[in-house]
C-alpha cells in the first residue's frame, strides 16, 4: 500500500479504501488525490496511521490493506462520483443517508386563461409558471383542499368538452367552459388560491366548519376524513413565530448526531414564512461525520431537476466543505448560491429552531426501545440494522414463478420500495441468483441497505454474499431456513424450527424469542407478498394457457413452448421462425397466423 500512496498522482479524485478481505471500507473525494491520502499516514519509523485523525478514521485505517483511486477533470466531480459511490456501496465507514426522495411542489402555469394548480417533482419550464413548497409531506391532501374549498377548474379535460358538468352542478367549478366566468374574476380565485397556500388557517377554518356540518348529518366517514386533513395541513410546518421582515425564500437544513441515530431537520421560508418542515432519521453510532452529512443531504436534496431552490441555504453547522458545494450547486442551477451558517440575527434564530427541533426528535427516539440493536449483536453485523430487505420467490411446478422483496425501516414497513420480480430461473438458486443480481444493479438508484434477509439456508446466504463481493458492496446477510424433517421443510409442520444463518454462525432460538419472533416477521412478510404475485400471476398464465389451448395447441406444447421461450410474453413476441425452431411450423402458423393476443 505504501508504494500507491507514494505513486498517487495531483490530479482531483475520489480514492477508495479497502481491508484484508477486498471489502469497501470508505470513500473519500481529494482536490489533490496525493495530498489528501498522504495525510491519514505518517511514514517513519514505519508506515502507520496519522493519530490527529478521527477515531472513527482511525478505526478505518487500521484494517486498511489497499488503496484504489480515481481520476476526475475538477474537484466538482469529485464531489458528485464520492456520493454516488457512497450511496450505491455503502462503505463500512461512511455515512449513508436515506432521505433521497424528491419532494413535490405546487405549481400554476398562469399564461393560460384558467389555469390549474397542479403536483410536481420535477422542474417544469415556462416564463409564466410559479411554484409553491417543497411539501415533504401532505402536499397531495393539500392540492386535494384546495380544489375542494375553491371553484376552480377540477380535471384538465373539463375546458376541452365546452358544456358544463358535474363538478358546475355541485358548485364546485364556475363553468368557464361556458364563458359563465371572466379570466379576469376567474384570476381573483387564483389570488385567494395563492394566499391560502401561506395562510392555511383560512384551509383550516373552512375545513371545520365543513367537518361540523358532516358531522351534524351524521355522515361521519366524511367528517372524519376531513379531520385527518385537518391535521395533516396543520402538521405541515413546525409551529414558529419567527417572520422575518423580507419576504425572504430560505431553505434551513440542521444535522444532529446521536449515540443510536442521527436526525436531519428541514425548513422551507418563502417570503418570510415557514411553509413546510420534514425530518429524516439515520443510524448514527461511532461512524457519525458532519461534513459528510451536510454533504449528502445537500447533494441529494438539490438534485438537477428540482423545481425550486432557495439562493440563500442556512445551515446549523461550518461543515468543512460548505464553499465547494456552494459552487457546485450554482453551477448546477446556473445562478449564485450561497450556504451559510448565520451566528446572530433573525436567520440565526431559524437555525435555532431547527435545532431544537432535531433535539426533541433525538429525545423521543432514545426513548423507544429498539431491537434492532440487540439483532446486531446476536448475529455480529457489522452495524446496527435500521433498514432492512427481505426477500422469497414462490412457484408452483416451476410455472408462474416470481420474487419479492420487502422493505423494513425505523420501525414500520415501507410498502412503497417492495419490488416483485418475475422471474425466468427454473431451480431456487437461480432464482434467487436473478433476483438479487437486479437489485444490485439497482443500487445506484436506490441505496442498498443494512441488511438482507433471505428464506432459505446458508447456500443461498454464500450465494448473496458472492454476488456482494463480486460488486464491492458492504451489507450483512443472514438466511432464515426450516430445520429438515424426513430431509424436507414444510412450513406447516409445526415440529419444524427456525434456523438463522450468519456469517457468523448458526443460531437455533426459543420460539419466545423476540429476536427470532423479529426476523420471521420479515421473512413471513415476504412470504405474504411473493405468495400474492404468484396467485395472480398464476391465474394470468392460466388464461393464457387457456386462450392457446383453445386455438388447438396441446397441454404438451405449450409445455414445450413455456422450457423454451420461459413465459407466455416471449411466446408472444417470438417470430415465426422461432416457434417453428422451438416447436413446429404448423404451431407457428396458428400462433402467427391466427393470432391469439394474451
Amino acid at each position: 500500500m505504501i508504494k500507491t500512496i507514494q505513486n498517487l498522482p495531483t490530479d482531483a479524485g475520489v480514492y477508495q479504501y479497502f481491508d484484508k478481505n477486498n471489502k469497501l471500507l470508505y470513500v473519500g473525494k481529494a482536490k489533490n488525490l496525493k495530498n489528501r491520502v498522504k495525510s491519514y499516514w505518517r511514514f517513519t519509523p514505519k508506515l502507520h496511521p496519522n493519530p490527529k485523525q478521527s477515531l472513527r478514521i482511525l478505526r478505518m485505517l487500521e484494517q486498511a490493506v489497499k488503496i484504489e483511486y480515481m481520476i476526475v477533470e475538477s474537484e466538482d466531480d469529485a464531489l458528485i462520483l464520492e456520493n454516488s459511490l457512497i450511496k450505491q456501496l455503502n462503505p463500512k465507514y461512511n455515512i449513508l443517508l436515506r432521505d433521497d426522495k424528491t419532494y413535490p411542489y405546487i405549481y400554476i402555469d398562469e399564461s393560460k386563461d384558467f389555469p390549474r394548480f397542479e403536483l410536481t417533482r420535477k422542474l417544469i419550464k415556462g416564463k409564466s409558471i410559479s411554484y409553491y413548497g417543497p411539501f415533504p409531506n401532505g402536499g397531495k391532501i393539500l392540492l386535494d383542499t384546495l380544489y375542494e374549498l375553491f371553484p376552480l377548474v377540477q380535471k384538465k379535460s373539463c375546458l376541452a368538452g365546452g358544456k358544463a358538468c358535474l363538478f358546475h352542478q355541485i358548485d364546485k367549478c364556475l363553468a368557464p367552459c361556458e364563458g359563465k366566468i371572466s379570466p379576469e374574476d376567474y384570476q381573483e380565485i387564483v389570488k385567494d388560491v395563492k394566499k391560502s397556500i401561506f395562510k392555511r388557517s383560512i384551509l383550516i377554518e373552512q375545513l371545520n366548519a365543513k367537518m361540523l356540518e358532516f358531522a351534524k348529518n351524521e355522515r361521519y366517514e366524511e367528517a372524519a376524513t376531513i379531520r385527518d386533513n385537518m391535521k395533516t395541513i396543520e402538521g405541515l410546518t413546525i409551529s414558529s413565530n419567527i417572520d422575518l421582515a423580507k419576504n425572504e425564500n430560505l431553505d434551513i437544513f440542521a444535522i444532529l448526531g446521536g449515540k443510536s441515530r442521527g436526525v436531519i431537520v428541514k425548513l422551507f421560508m418563502r417570503n418570510g414564512k415557514v411553509i413546510s418542515s420534514s425530518f429524516s432519521t439515520f443510524r448514527g453510532l461511532e461512524i457519525y461525520d458532519q461534513n459528510e452529512a451536510y454533504k449528502q443531504a445537500l447533494l441529494e436534496f438539490y438534485s438537477i431537476n428540482t423545481p425550486q431552490i432557495a439562493k440563500n441555504i442556512l445551515v446549523a453547522h461550518a461543515f468543512e466543505d460548505r464553499t465547494e458545494i456552494a459552487t457546485l450547486l450554482s453551477k448546477r442551477f446556473e445562478k449564485k448560491i450561497e450556504i451559510n451558517h448565520p451566528l446572530r440575527g433573525s436567520k440565526s434564530k431559524l437555525i435555532a429552531l431547527a435545532v431544537k427541533n432535531a433535539e426533541e426528535i433525538l429525545k423521543k427516539e432514545k426513548q423507544q426501545i429498539e431491537i434492532e440493536p440487540k439483532i446486531a449483536e446476536l448475529f455480529e453485523l457489522s452495524k446496527v440494522p435500521y433498514k432492512i430487505e427481505s426477500f422469497d420467490n414462490s412457484h408452483m411446478m416451476g410455472v408462474a414463478t416470481v420474487g419479492a422483496m420487502v422493505v423494513w425501516s425505523e420501525g414500520k414497513w415501507f410498502k412503497n420500495d417492495y419490488r416483485r420480480y418475475e422471474l425466468e430461473a427454473k431451480d431456487e438458486y437461480g432464482q434467487m441468483k436473478e433476483m438479487l443480481s437486479r437489485r444490485i444493479e439497482s443500487f445506484e438508484r436506490n441505496s442498498p441497505p443494512d441488511l438482507w434477509i433471505l428464506d432459505g439456508g446458508e447456500t443461498l446466504r454464500r450465494l448473496a454474499m458472492s454476488l456482494l463481493e463480486v460488486a464491492k458492496i458492504n451489507l450483512d446477510v443472514i438466511a432464515i431456513a426450516k430445520e429438515k424433517i424426513d430431509a424436507k421443510a414444510h412450513r406447516a409442520k409445526g415440529a419444524a424450527k427456525d434456523i438463522i444463518y450468519s456469517e457468523q454462525s448458526v443460531y437455533e432460538l426459543q420460539t419466545n424469542d423476540k429476536r427470532l419472533q423479529w426476523v420471521q416477521r420479515q421473512r413471513d412478510e415476504a412470504h405474504r407478498f411473493a405468495i400474492t404475485y404468484h396467485q395472480n400471476k398464476k391465474r394470468k398464465d392460466d388464461t393464457q394457457n387457456s386462450l392457446l389451448q383453445k386455438k388447438g395447441i396441446g397441454p404438451a406444447t405449450v409445455k414445450k413452448l413455456l422450457n423454451y421461450f420461459g413465459t407466455f410474453k416471449a411466446i408472444e413476441v417470438a417470430s415465426f421462425e422461432e416457434i417453428s425452431v422451438a416447436s413446429s411450423e404448423k404451431i407457428a402458423k396458428i400462433l402467427k397466423t391466427d393470432y391469439v393476443k394474451f
